[in-house]
């Protein structure tokens, strides 16, 4: 039998799991692209950079800890997060660090060159404004994210595609761009594109998993 001290070791091991899954930048990275839906294997290696033999190995590890599920098609492997709670980590995690790190901090002021380029709202306010049609919530992510699960009132034009779309958009009113989270980038490429083509546009830093966790409705067109 084992002793009141074995068993209390067992059970921090068993929660060290967790963290030890989640203390790559890579496999972060990867929850993070997984909190948009569904992906390949090979969708999440090109969206995270990284061969997919190394792709593989970190997913390797997340599905180890229970935090992500595969499935296969064919010859194709596709994976996803286990339940949105994840997500909900992944979020909890980054603004814990945003908000006791100086380094990620001060690498955030470099990511926002100029803060005027957020968008002046909240998320409340974000919300209401779009119900009244007051501005255009434009999603930059890839159109099969945003069939998953996108913000209310949001239109899709994958920022691959804005530069061809630029007629779709409204001038008489800011568009708000958001995408993945405020780590990505595809928003930021988006409004300072909108910009210099003359239209008001602000980024908006969440992405669908904080708007979740801040218990906002998402809508979605599956």
């Amino acid at each position: 039998m084992k002793s009141s001290r074995e068993i209390k070791n067992l059970l921090y091991e068993q929660v060290a799991r967790i963290g030890k899954a989640a203390s790559s930048p890579k496999r972060l990275e990867l929850i993070e692209i997984l909190c948009q839906g569904e992906k390949s294997v090979e969708n999440l290696a090109a969206d995270a950079e990284i061969s997919v033999k190394l792709a593989s190995a970190h997913l390797k590890e997340l599905k180890s800890a229970r935090l992500v599920v595969a499935r296969r098609d064919g010859k194709n492997m596709y994976y996803s997060l286990v339940d949105s709670r994840v997500a909900d980590l992944w979020v909890m995690l980054r603004e814990l660090a945003e908000e006791r790190l100086l380094e990620l901090q001060e690498a955030m002021r470099g990511l926002v060159a100029s803060p005027e380029g957020l968008a002046p709202f909240s998320r409340v306010d974000l919300l209401a404004q779009a119900k009244r049609g007051e501005i255009f919530v434009l999603d930059v992510r890839p159109e099969a994210e945003f069939t998953t699960a996108h913000l209310p009132y949001a239109r899709s034009i994958p920022v691959s595609e804005l530069k061809h779309r630029l007629s779709e958009l409204p001038h008489d009113k800011p568009v708000v761009a958001y995408c993945r989270g405020p780590f990505c980038l595809m928003a930021k490429e988006a409004v300072e594109m909108l910009n210099r083509e003359g239209f008001q546009a602000f980024r908006f830093e969440d992405g669908v998993a904080e708007w979740r966790l801040h218990g906002l409705p998402l809508a979605n067109n599956a």
